[in-house]
């Protein structure tokens, strides 16, 4: 299994879109983060795997909420891995998944528009 992820992007890279241009490196990493959240099904699973307990979560207490094949819940979580929004570990015969934060705080910042004063 691969568990290649999305370069990463500097921190400092990346203030609020209110406050300047993303740099073109950066903004390549993040849209694949975005497009990647941008199926209801990976943002769900994006947000069953932030919210783990236990800071992560089995693939096996993953695909009984879906109403989709094993295979299809397989494509969508490595759509995740490789847009850089989770890790994952195998575990013998299951996989483990975490969310990647400092990529979800990126993300939370680009988005960020301070109040009008």
């Amino acid at each position: 299994m691969s568990n290649q992820a999305a370069p990463a992007v500097d921190a400092s890279c990346c203030p609020s879109l209110t406050e300047r241009r993303v740099p073109a490196d950066a903004a390549a990493v993040l849209a694949s983060a975005f497009k990647a959240l941008g199926d209801p099904v990976r943002l769900q699973l994006m947000s069953m795997i932030a919210s783990a307990e236990s800071g992560e979560i089995c693939v096996c207490d993953l695909t009984p909420a879906f109403d989709l094949t094993g295979p299809t819940i397989s494509h969508h979580l490595r759509t995740l891995r490789e847009a850089g929004l989770v890790d994952a570990e195998r575990r013998g015969t299951w996989v483990y998944y975490r969310a990647r934060p400092a990529i979800l705080r990126q993300l939370a910042a680009l988005l960020t528009v301070a109040p009008a004063a």
